[in-house]
């Protein structure tokens, strides 16, 4: 293919390169379609950068890897001391330190090529975090290749990207199809019509070369044809290297290969002269995955077992310490003593190297040939899983698991095991809003305190003040959190002695107390002991109490921090909270546009458990309902079925409010005294801000005002007291513009009201405008301000603003699906958008909509 359209790629490449060479690093990501050349483009521009220190590592799809795999491929390239570190089984901030060190101290431009990271495991996605943050000032070109044709929504890639697209180093390269008349080219005397071969393969170089390599001259239904016809065209020892070489992965050794095969120097020729495999600084490699996927896919269960064993035996045979790529050959040949050998090392390697999906996998495939396996070896892999699922936010699966968990050391009659089992339920029922966590939790203590101290004890206590906590039992929580401390300390445990601080702290934080000094110290201790879930709950409740107190410089202090943590440690479930809780701030700081767009990849993803996805639901439905966006009725009706659920009190004070407030804002003042009726009924277990916000919002509806107790320093007992001019100015101190204009608007006053909708129109809250001229005509004030127009009123067609937006994405030719993602709404919303636009344009089909309004000048002339 050379490099036919790709010369002003390479020059972009070539660029980057030159800035690399001054100490201006670059992180280029080369994206594509599978087979559209990103390998070959990166061939032929190390190719014509001969003077560069190269260091090739790939990401392999074919089994669950071995986490930092790409960094272990370069550490053998670069040399010492890297590659000594990496041998002898270093720690994952040692290995990147080393790593940095050495690309600091080589001599001229370094060029790191990482491909396929749409594979990569979340240890290496990682290192390309920290790498990414580090290259500009370093002489290093590092140039990722993925797929970006089929990556799913959820992909963790996706995040890892906006993060890497928001550095000054990055660079993007997007790697496009052959143009019509570049097929046409390579098509010539071939005796096959080039047009059609276009139009079957969209210009996709891969399939192009594969279908006129076929020897019919035919053009086949699709290029997997033309793979298969290649393969008919082969000697059957070289169809059996072939097999074999598709089983060993993406890049094939040739000495494994002959080990499997016998001697195969005529058999791999062979395959290299008909285009299957070819040569490359690691040894051989199939030219294509889509290649290697036919030849593995083709191959009958009853052919692939076989050779999964001889692999498996070669491997072994040759001192292979790659556990989970044996463990992948050992489950292909139903070796269930190997997999029950080697999945669980794997796994245990993947959870030091902070590659907890890849834990996750290996004990789910230990797991899979553990049936007749000692009972209580069966429950610790279940334990263990558990652990792993939990910090990946797989939070349905970790119950399955600690059941099953709990099962078994009941039945062994291990009491202590059985407690802590508990423990881990109680916390994973919390994670789903589920009912059962309080119930596991004093289960847990009553169990394990007559067996006298011990670390299962020492969680217990902890774990049942953590569930006390969310219903403000103070004294039994202070209670329960101090005796886990007192263990926590006799036994030498800081991952409890972290958890319990933390629980303190909220407590303490409640009864308005000098809590910040308890989670410095809870963060201090997971950190340096490298309890990485404790140091996960402590920065997210830590910005939650900062934020309460209205410490919002801080508060993105620690969220910065925290994030940053959770990514570098694959820490799921505290990522997606840090970064709904970055949201939350925005939204309570008026920057709702920024709220959303840091909601926007979280709401695709839906892969969170319900504790999180309520907290991010609730951000998001406050930000549309003030805006009369009517979609924020999924968000905030999700999240009241969570919080009802689980029956906890701290989530029931954020949603019925919250689900109050969206009635109020509509008009609905009956709907939104009934939910705050039932916040009011629960007051007591508050905390001093949220008691403060229901008080508020039941004076602002008419409402009777519960009797609380509020903070000093809260300007909610400003407005309480009439003060309302002060209370807005507080607020406005605060950075919380729309608390500010809501205090204006609880004036009753003219002066207030008109102040409060010049506020509301600033900030976008369209039905704030609306609530605050209702009250004005209720008040039978002259005068009411027209307010912003309403977009729909505005339309032509009538179409709301939402219903522009799809309009917009339908002519500009995205699906429903794409729409669902950039709109950060449902498919069912979509699909009811849609079918009001064609009704409201009065046409049939969605290009006719298209057609329809660019003819009437219903979009804007540029699209993307």
């Amino acid at each position: 293919m050379g490099v036919l359209e790709r010369e002003h790629v390479l020059a972009s490449l070539a660029e980057y390169a030159a800035s690399a060479r001054t100490g201006d690093g670059r992180l280029v990501l080369v994206s594509g379609e599978a087979g559209v050349g990103k390998s070959t483009l990166v061939e032929e521009f190390a190719r014509v950068t001969p003077e560069a220190q190269w260091a090739w590592g790939a990401c392999d799809g074919l089994f669950t890897p071995r986490p930092l795999g790409p960094l272990f491929d370069i550490a053998d390239q670069l040399g010492d001391p890297v590659r000594a570190a990496c041998h002898r089984g270093a720690g994952r901030d040692e290995l990147f330190d080393l790593l940095r060190r050495g690309l600091a101290e080589s001599a001229g431009l370094t060029v790191l090529v990482i491909e396929d990271i749409h594979w990569a495991d979340e240890s290496t996605l990682d290192l390309v975090r920290f790498l990414g943050r580090r290259v500009r000032d370093l002489t290093v070109l590092i140039i990722l290749t993925y797929r970006d044709d089929e990556l799913p929504a959820e992909h963790l890639l996706r995040l890892v990207l906006g993060e890497l697209a928001t550095l000054r180093s990055t660079r993007r390269v997007d790697v496009a199809p052959l143009s019509e008349p570049a097929v046409h080219l390579l098509a010539a005397g071939c005796g096959i019509d080039s047009e059609r071969l276009y139009r079957l393969t969209g210009g996709n170089p891969f399939f192009v070369t594969e279908v006129l390599g076929a020897a019919s001259g035919e053009i086949p239904p699709s290029a997997r044809d033309a793979v298969r016809a290649r393969l008919t065209r082969l000697s059957s020892a070289a169809r059996r290297a072939a097999e074999v070489a598709a089983l060993i992965g993406g890049h094939v050794e040739p000495a494994l290969l002959s080990a499997v095969t016998g001697p195969a120097a005529d058999d791999l020729d062979e395959l290299i002269g008909a285009g299957l495999l070819i040569s490359d600084v690691a040894g051989l490699r199939f030219r294509h995955e889509i290649s290697r996927l036919t030849v593995e896919r083709d191959l009958p269960a009853h052919r692939r077992q076989p050779v999964h064993a001889a692999l498996l035996a070669a491997l072994c045979a040759a001192g292979c310490e790659d556990d989970a790529r044996l463990a992948y050959h050992a489950e292909g040949a139903e070796d269930a003593a190997a997999v029950l050998r080697f999945a669980p090392a794997a796994a245990a390697r993947a959870t030091a190297l902070g590659a907890h999906r890849e834990a996750s996998a290996q004990y789910e495939r230990a797991l899979r040939f553990a049936d007749s396996h000692d009972p209580a070896a069966l429950a610790r892999l279940y334990d263990q899983l558990v652990q792993e699922t939990a910090l990946t936010d797989n939070w349905g699966r970790a119950a399955e698991a600690g059941e099953r968990a709990l099962e078994l050391w009941r039945q062994i009659g291990d009491t202590h095991r059985e407690g802590a089992t508990m423990c881990q339920l109680s916390r994973t029922m919390w994670r789903l809003c589920r009912p059962e966590s309080r119930q596991y939790a004093e289960q847990a203590v009553a169990a394990l305190e007559p067996l006298g101290p011990s670390p299962e004890l020492a969680w217990a206590y902890a774990t049942a003040a953590k569930v006390i906590m969310e219903d403000r039992a103070t004294d039994r929580g202070r209670t329960l959190a101090g005796q886990a401390q007192q263990l926590a300390t006799e036994l030498d445990l800081p991952a409890v002695l972290s958890d319990a601080l933390n629980t303190e702290a909220c407590l303490v934080s409640g009864l308005g107390g000098e809590w910040q000094p308890l989670m410095e110290r809870a963060l201090d201790v997971a950190v340096t002991a490298g309890a990485q879930d404790q140091a996960g709950r402590a920065y997210g409740n830590m910005w939650v109490l900062l934020a309460d107190h209205g410490q919002f410089i801080e508060c993105d202090k620690y969220l910065e921090e925290g994030t940053q943590y959770a990514d570098e440690h694959d820490l799921g479930t505290y990522g997606f909270c840090l970064r709904a809780g970055r949201a939350a701030l925005s939204l309570m700081q008026g920057q709702w546009d920024q709220a959303i767009e840091v909601a926007r990849p979280l709401l695709v993803s839906r892969v969170s458990s319900p504790a999180n996805w309520t907290m991010l639901a609730l951000t998001v439905g406050r930000a549309l309902a003030r805006r009369g966006d009517r979609d924020a009725w999924s968000y905030l009706d999700e999240a009241l079925t969570n919080s009802a659920n689980s029956g906890d009190n701290a989530w029931l004070l954020d949603a019925y409010p919250a689900h109050a407030e969206a009635h109020w804002l509509e008009g609905d003042l009956d709907a939104a005294h009934a939910d705050l009726a039932v916040a009011v009924s629960r007051v007591d277990a508050a905390s001093p801000a949220t008691a403060g916000s229901v008080a508020v919002w039941c004076r602002r509806l008419g409402m009777s005002v519960p009797d609380v107790t509020l903070a000093d320093d809260d300007p909610a007992a400003l407005l309480l007291g009439g003060d309302y001019a002060a209370a807005a100015t507080e607020w406005d101190g605060l950075g919380m513009p729309y608390e500010a204009a809501l205090a204006f608007y609880d004036s009753g006053t003219d002066t207030g009201l008109r102040e409060a909708i010049r506020r509301f129109e600033a900030l976008g809250a369209t039905a704030g405008v609306e609530a605050a001229r209702r009250e004005m005509r209720r008040l039978g004030m002259r005068a009411v301000p027209a307010g912003a127009r309403a977009s729909t009123r505005a339309h032509p067609l009538r179409l709301t603003r939402r219903e522009s937006e799809v309009l917009e994405l339908i002519c500009a030719g995205r699906t429903n699906a794409e729409i669902s993602e950039q709109l950060f709404i449902s498919g069912r919303t979509v699909d009811h958008h849609v079918s009001s636009v064609l009704s409201k344009l009065n046409v049939p089909s969605r290009t006719v909509a298209a057609a329809e309004a660019t003819r009437l000048g219903l979009v804007t002339a540029q699209r993307n």
